[in-house]
């Protein structure tokens, strides 16, 4: 019928019907995730240490629209848990601004500027945090860190109590507990804090330092070197004596330790006596 028609056309010298084109194929559009749901699984990877994956997912969840207080804490809880501290506490005292008294903010501020060496700021800011009933045990235990930098024992050992009470199975509090009694020159009680320690994470080497730390300060004798221990790890545990030492008055043992660490070494080691701010993982 149709070439019949087109036959006819062209004999009476009208213009030729055009036949239709095909239909273009509908473009096949990759699916649009919604920008809360970015933002959920960012918080969840954040939180199991998948931090690459979270940078994506937040870029992602920013570019479907998501803008403001859920994106900015995500951004804050991201450079924390990445050790970005001056970001991290820049964002945490942004958000702050809008939530004063929310316990996780202050906390998490304030070990960020514990760990930046800013001790008086993170003081007031942990003190906060720890006037909150929802103060968790890395709250406390931040804020007995900060007591012993300023050589407040009492205050210290308040926190660390009240760290244990919230949870007993935390190893970095026995430890810090007993990294404090270290730097007051109580070798016994020390070393029972840090085999407490020990019982709760018997492979974490900060603990088998400081166990032998304190057993060479209850002897009146120096670490003695490990077998197959390089120069410079058994130099900074020398050192780390010294400074131990040191703090406790044992001017003797200290040069001692000292001399031996400078005599492995060519350059000074600036370890800070703050082996103590062994703060924890957020989770």
């Amino acid at each position: 019928m149709i070439a019949f028609a087109l036959a006819l056309a062209l004999a009476q010298g009208a213009p030729a019907p055009v036949a239709p084109l095909p239909a273009a194929p509908m473009p096949i559009l990759a699916p649009q995730i919604p920008a809360a749901l970015s933002l959920g699984e960012a918080g969840h990877a954040i939180a199991a240490g998948r931090l690459d994956q979270a940078k994506a997912m937040l870029a992602a969840a920013v570019a479907a629209g998501a803008k403001g207080d859920p994106v900015d804490r995500l951004l804050a809880d991201l450079a924390f848990a990445r050790g970005e501290n001056y970001q991290a506490r820049s964002l945490y005292q942004g958000l702050l601004t809008a939530h004063p008294d929310e316990a996780l903010l202050l906390e998490r501020a304030g070990i960020a500027s514990l760990k930046l060496g800013r001790t008086e700021e993170a003081t007031a800011l942990l003190d906060r945090a720890t006037r909150s009933s929802g103060a968790g045990w890395r709250a406390w235990n931040a804020l007995g860190v900060a007591a012993d930098r300023q050589g407040r024992w009492n205050e210290a050992d308040a926190a660390y109590a009240s760290a244990t009470a919230l949870d007993p199975m935390r190893a970095e509090v026995s430890n810090n507990q007993g990294w404090s009694l270290m730097l007051r020159g109580r070798w016994a009680d020390a070393m029972e804090s840090f085999l407490r320690s020990a019982a709760l994470d018997p492979n974490s080497p900060r603990l088998a330092n400081n166990l032998e730390l304190a057993r060479a300060a209850m002897a009146a004798d120096l670490p003695r070197r490990m077998a197959s221990e390089g120069d410079e790890a058994f130099a900074a545990r020398l050192n780390d004596a010294g400074v131990v030492a040191a703090a406790s008055g044992n001017s003797k043992l200290a040069q001692a330790a000292f001399a031996q660490a400078i005599e492995l070494k060519s350059h000074w080691f600036a370890r800070a006596a703050d082996n103590l701010a062994a703060l924890g993982t957020p989770k």
